[in-house]
């Protein structure tokens, strides 16, 4: 054989050996099957949520399980019928019979109770104004710049209404409301609402509400309602959290034109500062709030106040 066969010989020699040789690892038994490698790959990752989210618990002063739209006791005969002395400050105006104001003590606290249900307002005619419990507090009726009413509270939120959608879910928990000039509108009008609607959670939290997203439902214009508002978020509350709430409504000088005022409409919640200027100030003609729970189109409402206070400054 020549030297230049023997060269061929050996160079397919060697390429069979190598063959032979990659075959025979790439079939040894420590590499996974590839059904198992995908079961791997596509296997859901456990939900961290639903292993780590505590159950949330009632309130102490929470009324919990089935209930009746009216019960004996919450059958007031007067709007204004109100136990001795409350602690929470301002008028009552009681139009459900689900249950009338009362009180509960709550780490150290004493708290208005506030319960309404869908259906239970037995003051007004059936089918047009909604149910509630509030507090409504004394109106400042002079316009001039440094006139305002101011409202301050500790509020807890356990439980707001809820329906088959979402537009008319939550309780409105404080407003400011307003006459004006002009007409148009309630004879009684509200300006700007703080609506609370429920969020709920998962896991062991399914079908509970454990949070509250709070918007400002706003007038567009004087005596605005329905599509004459707008509803705007400003911030999330946890069940049952004591939550600091201040609101303010009055006249300022607009800083952009000395001869001219502002309607302002300012709350803060939980720290947090939500300014905002009503429409049309020259029509106004007076500025008030009222709080408690106010709106339930569908199931049960629970709202608690603690350390309220009221202030009153006129100015012509």
């Amino acid at each position: 054989m020549d030297m230049k066969n023997s060269k061929i010989i050996y160079k397919l020699t060697s390429l069979v050996i190598l063959v032979l040789f990659i075959n025979f690892y790439s079939c040894q038994p420590d590499e996974k099957p590839v059904e198992f490698l995908e079961d791997v790959i596509t296997a859901p990752d456990p939900d961290p949520e639903e292993e780590t989210s505590p159950e949330v618990e009632e309130a102490i002063d929470e009324d919990i399980g089935a209930y009746t739209t009216c019960t004996p006791e919450g059958q007031n005969t007067e709007r204004t019928k109100d136990i001795a002395n409350p602690v929470n400050v301002g008028t009552i105006d009681d139009r459900s019979c689900y249950a009338d104001y009362k009180e509960s003590n709550v780490d150290g606290k004493v708290w208005g109770v506030y319960n309404i249900t869908d259906g239970s307002n037995h003051m007004d005619a059936p089918n047009t104004l909604q149910p509630r419990i509030e507090r409504s507090l004394p109106r400042a009726v002079k316009l001039g710049v440094g006139t305002y009413v101011k409202f301050t509270g500790t509020v807890r939120i356990l439980e707001v209404g809820d329906t088959t959608g979402d537009g008319s879910d939550g309780t409105y928990i404080a407003q400011a409301k307003g006459k004006h000039t002009g007409g148009g509108g309630s004879p009684d009008p509200a300006i700007c609402l703080y609506l609370a609607k429920p969020v709920y959670g998962t896991g062991a939290n399914a079908n509970k509400q454990v949070s509250f997203d709070v918007y400002a439902e706003r007038i567009l214009v004087r005596g605005g309602s329905g599509s004459g508002r707008e509803v705007v978020f400003l911030k999330n509350i946890e069940k049952n959290k004591q939550t600091d709430f201040q609101l303010e409504v009055g006249f300022r000088v607009d800083p952009n034109d000395a001869t001219k005022k502002i309607h302002y409409c300012d709350a803060v919640i939980g720290g947090e500062s939500f300014n905002w200027n009503i429409p049309e100030p020259d029509r106004a003609t007076e500025s008030k709030i009222r709080y408690g729970a106010y709106r339930v189109k569908g199931g049960r409402a629970q709202i608690r106040w603690a350390n309220t206070t009221h202030t009153k400054v006129e100015n012509d």
